[in-house]
């Protein structure tokens, strides 16, 4: 069973910039994939905003947030940072920590592919 504790989220001006932290506890580290998803308000669903394969430190982003986002690890610390810069009230939203148990890398990103979660950091930007 994996833990994960999220921390970091707040309210914040466009422009300025988060750094998100997800502390993992249990499981195997080098086995985990890590990813962030997001979830908009009012919005069903959560989306991917970026994912790294523990063992070997391999990242994932979606295209369409162009490297805002990056993400990185400090394993001493069993602990994934999400770095959101130039943020804007579009990114308003609940930001998830999400891990899979998996061999070699990363699953596909969706939701269903992930069995650990955190409960989750709010994000608000304002105009």
């Amino acid at each position: 069973q994996v833990q994960l504790v999220e921390s970091g989220g707040g309210s914040i001006q466009t422009g300025e910039s988060l750094k998100l932290s997800c502390t993992a506890s249990g499981g195997t580290d080098s086995r985990l994939c890590v990813a962030w998803f997001r979830q908009a308000p009012g919005k069903e669903g959560k989306e991917v905003v970026a994912a790294i394969y523990r063992g070997t430190d391999r990242k994932y982003y979606p295209g369409y947030l162009r490297g805002r986002f990056p993400i990185s690890q400090d394993k001493t610390e069993n602990t994934v940072y999400l770095q959101m810069n130039n943020l804007t009230p579009e990114d308003t939203g609940m930001y998830y920590c999400a891990a899979a148990d998996r061999a070699g890398y990363c699953p596909d990103l969706y939701e269903r592919n992930f069995a650990f979660w955190g409960q989750g950091t709010q994000v608000t930007v304002s105009s």
